[in-house]
């Protein structure tokens, strides 16, 4: 009789352990060795890689941030991806200690066979690996790196991130079903929901008389903008750059550290340094981003390398860059992946920024789940 796989097995072992989370659940994660005896001989349960970085948070309590039942697929940009039985637990992320110090700060994902309920309700049970099939810890650290990988000075990295592909199945936009579990598990709000479709519907409907006539796209977009100022809503968050073609997109470092306060230009003043393709030296200038205009943040940290997750090469980057705390990306805009609870860090160029030296009356935006616009 053949053997069936390892990875089969904890497949299997983990079927029932769903606990069914939604947004603002008390979990706890579970212990080292629970964790481990879920895993298959790769180190991930359904594809998806249990990563070193994780262990620090063994035994430990946190709310449940978003139900994690779709995501974005960032490596073959398929549009949305389905995962089953996972979630994202509030700001708890990655910090790249198993991985080179890759610096992107990306949101876990957890599967629920990770963690347990805290509210005395009954937890599945999860069957443990037979010792011959149980992974250590340093199985865990060998599987952040490709197989047969013997590259020291450029290795090829394998996370959560570089193997979503394989960890999701496709989800199509028009799926309206998991609109309605995104709000059935308090990831999005109903209102939420209906400012997202208003979004789409016009996006959709600019794309089109912009293949008939241009003049009456742009009318459009004039609507649209005069009826987002009227609920305080975002300017229509597509234009295009205007750096000429040809022309070198500017500079403008300000050598920013952690902490330090600033505003982010206006959109106008951004689209001025960006090109056709909305890019500036090389880094894209998201839709996403245009909520955040104008409005000030602390910054969260300076990013100089990042994992790219479609070869898991560690790329260094360009002119000078940082995250800011509280600026993710809310998928308000995203095509093909609206209300993707995967929470990412937008990269911003200091270009882009203003640093803000005087003392101010008001808060920075801190916010960690800022509101839908």
């Amino acid at each position: 009789m053949n053997e069936v796989p390892s990875d089969m097995k904890s497949s299997a072992r983990n079927r029932k352990h769903r606990l069914g989370l939604r947004a603002g659940e008390l979990v706890e994660v579970r212990s080292r060795e629970a964790i481990l005896s879920t895993l298959d001989r790769n180190g991930r349960l359904d594809g998806l890689p249990f990563m070193p970085e994780m262990f620090a948070y063994c035994g430990k309590r946190f709310r449940v941030w978003k139900r994690a039942h779709k995501t974005c697929d960032t490596v073959n940009n398929t549009g949305g991806r389905r995962l089953t039985a996972s979630v994202h637990l509030n700001d708890v992320r990655c910090d790249g200690n198993a991985h080179g110090g890759c610096e992107a700060a990306c949101l876990i994902f957890w599967k629920e066979a990770w963690l347990e309920r805290v509210n005395g309700r009954a937890t599945p049970e999860v069957l443990s690996a037979s010792p011959g099939d149980r992974l250590s810890e340093n199985d865990v650290w060998v599987a952040t790196r490709a197989p047969g990988d013997a590259d020291e000075r450029n290795p090829t990295y394998v996370c959560q991130a570089t193997l979503l592909p394989q960890a999701t199945t496709l989800l199509p936009w028009w799926d309206f079903r998991q609109y309605v579990e995104d709000y059935t598990s308090g990831n999005a709000s109903l209102g939420q929901l209906l400012s997202g479709g208003l979004y789409v519907c016009s996006y959709s409907l600019v794309q089109w008389v912009a293949r008939h006539s241009r003049r009456l796209s742009a009318g459009l977009i004039r609507v649209y903008d005069a009826t987002q100022a009227l609920f305080g809503g975002v300017h229509y968050p597509r234009r295009s750059g205007t750096v000429p073609s040809g022309a070198k997109t500017p500079s403008r470092p300000l050598n920013l550290k952690t902490g330090d306060l600033v505003q982010v230009r206006t959109y106008q003043d951004i689209l001025s340094t960006l090109d056709a393709n909305n890019k500036n030296r090389g880094m894209y200038f998201d839709a996403e981003e245009v909520p955040y205009c104008g409005k000030m943040f602390r910054v969260r940290s300076t990013v100089t390398k990042i994992i790219d997750e479609k070869t898991g090469k560690m790329l260094t980057l360009k002119d000078r860059n940082v995250i800011l705390e509280g600026a993710i990306c809310q998928a308000a805009y995203s095509d093909r992946r609206m209300f993707c609870p995967r929470a990412i860090y937008p990269i911003w160029r200091e270009t882009w920024l203003t640093k803000v030296t005087e003392k101010v009356n008001s808060e920075p935006a801190r916010s960690r789940t800022p509101p839908l616009d």
